[in-house]
Order: C-alpha cells, then structure tokens, then sequence
C-alpha cells in the first residue's frame, strides 16, 4: 500500500470523535442554560428584600441619603429595600462583607470615598479588592468639604492665606477628624498643592474640631460643608474655599479653591451603590436606572441640597474608571503625606 506522508491509510471509525462533539455539545448546553438563567433572574429581579449595607453608623449624612434611597427604592421595585448599618474598621467591615455576599442583586453597598478609594493607601491589609470584588452601579451624590478658619486669623482669601503660611512655615495649624480621614486628607492634599507647611491636629470627630476651631484653638479647618455652614453665616467662622470642582448649591457665594488658582483640586466625600463583582449585567442596568432616576428626582434633589449633599450619577462604566482614579489619586497624597498604614 503506498503511503501518503503522515495521512493514516486506514479510514477512521464511523463513531471516532464522537465523545469530544458530545462534550462541546454539553458545554453549549450548559452554557446556553446559565445564560437563559441569568437573563430569567433578571427579568424576575427582585423577587424579594434588599439589603443595602452602610458601612458606617446611623445619623451621618451617607445615611440619611440612603435611608431616603431605600424607600423611594422600595416604591419602584416593588420589594423592600433594608438599610443595614455596618460600621467598622474605617467603613471597611461592611464593605467586606458585601464583597463576600451573593452576586446576586440583593445585597448591595453604600460605596464611600474611604473604604473605596483611601482604605487602600491607609491600611497594611483589606480583606477585599475595591476593584476587583465590586459590581459599580452609580455614585449617588458628593458631599464637598469647606475650607473654614477662626476669624481672628488675618486671611480673607485663599491666596492671603497662602501667603501668611509661607510667611510662617509650620506655625499654622489644621484640624482633623482623625489620622487617615476625609478631613485629615483633603487638607494634606491641599498642602501638596499649595506647597506650604501646616501642622496637623486630629481630632477624634469632626465635632470636636469644630468645637475646638471656633474657640481659636486651631487654624483652619476642612470641615464637612452642613456641619459648618451655620458658623459661617453666624461669623464663627470665615470660609476660604469649597472642595468641589464647582461651587457649593449650599454655598454659592464661596469660591472653589479649583477656581482659587488650584485647577482640578477636588477632594469631596462621594456616595454611591456597588454590588458585589459577579452581579449580573440586566440587574446592575435596572438598578442604575432606578436610582438614577430617583436622585434626578426634583424634591430629591432639594433634599440633598438640605443635607449638604449634591447629585451624582454616572454609569456602571463610568463609576468603575472614577474608583480607579479615585484610588491613584489618594494613594499619592497618603505617600507624599508620610501618613504610616495602620
């Protein structure tokens, strides 16, 4: 019989091969069935409660906003919608345990600038990837800080101020709410920016530092803007700048420090809904709609407005690249801050 090179002279058996189309069959059909599930699960979304997880106590303004999102929520869905207040570890406690919750669509997360963006820098180790273990729905609203500082302080505008810090490098004090927070960050951010040397003072709350400005006992401040406007409109205190990109609806008439010969400087506390990684996509979709459509809401709107908060949504796509950024951003003030992990 003459050879054909490598060709075998014998005719396969009718029946070879069989298994291995057999076993791509089976996984067409197993894949086509979780794909059917999933898109089932979805049009079926939700068939029971909700639990939005917030990793911080009761009363604070992320709270408040979400109490009120859960129940508009509720109306929309048609399932109710339980606020779950996990606090912990710097918002990090809750935030694990949404991470490690079914993808399901019914656990989700109050995501906040902390545990998302500056956990990372701040802690030796997380127990979750704010990256990695989430589903971004959309953020909801920020809550810009207000630069404040005690009246008797012969500054009147941000450059003023500048300008008398260099004149006294590390003679000026700024007050926290603690090593590694919002406040603590904002304000080293700021230095970077405007190269000068303050003295950090923390505090063990904002309201302390409030307290403790007001009575002169230190500088300056970058308070959470409700928490300090009352002192401003009573001249307790003297606003220098927001920490928006835009100026304040609460506070129009204070100029950002963007504006104030900084562009782009922005350090604001930001809320917004995450599910955990996993999560399908219908479901992520349906709960981007709704709760984007909730905080367009007009009286929704003015309640935030109330609570010194301001609309802010996004989509899935467009949270997800604003964590990233997000995490860059505060990981290099934490360096460039000296700030050690706890």
């Amino acid at each position: 019989m003459k050879s054909r090179g490598n060709i075998s002279p014998y005719p396969l058996p009718a029946f070879a091969g069989r298994g291995s189309a057999f076993a791509f069959t089976a996984s067409i059909i197993v894949i086509t069935s979780i794909v059917m599930s999933a898109h089932a699960n979805a049009q079926d979304y939700p068939s029971r409660p909700i639990r939005y997880v917030v990793p911080f106590t009761a009363g604070g303004g992320g709270d408040i906003i979400i109490r009120e999102v859960a129940q508009r929520l509720t109306a929309r869905l048609g399932q109710t919608v339980i606020v779950d207040n996990r606090a912990g570890a710097g918002g990090s406690l809750g935030t694990e345990i949404v991470a490690r919750a079914a993808a399901d669509g019914y656990t989700l997360l109050m995501a906040n600038v902390a545990p998302m963006a500056i956990n990372v820098s701040v802690y030796k180790k997380l127990n979750y990837d704010p990256v990695k273990d989430f589903a971004p729905v959309t953020t909801l609203a920020s809550f810009p800080n207000i630069l404040v500082l005690h009246p008797s302080v012969p500054a009147r505008t941000l450059p003023q101020l500048i300008a008398l810090a260099r004149a006294q490098p590390g003679q000026l004090t700024y007050a926290s709410a603690g090593a590694g927070s919002t406040t603590h960050l904002a304000a080293e951010f700021f230095k970077s920016r405007a190269g000068v040397d303050l003295i950090h003072v923390p505090y063990k709350g904002g309201g302390a530092a409030l307290i403790d400005l007001v009575a002169g006992q230190v500088t300056l401040y970058f308070s959470s803007l409700p928490a300090a406007l009352p002192m401003v409109r009573t001249n307790r205190l003297r606003a220098l700048g927001v920490t928006g990109l835009a100026r304040a609806i609460a506070a129009p008439d204070v100029p950002t420090i963007a504006e104030s010969g900084f562009p782009g400087f922005e350090a604001v506390t930001w809320i917004g809904a995450v599910a955990p990684a996993g999560t399908p996509a219908a479901i992520v979709a349906r709960l981007n709609k709704e709760l984007v459509e909730i905080m367009q809401a007009a009286d929704m709107r003015d309640k935030m407005i109330a609570q010194g908060a301001e609309p802010m949504t996004n989509t899935p796509e467009q949270f997800s690249a604003y964590i990233k950024t997000e995490i860059a951003k505060w990981a290099s003030v934490v360096k460039q801050a000296g700030i050690a992990a706890q």
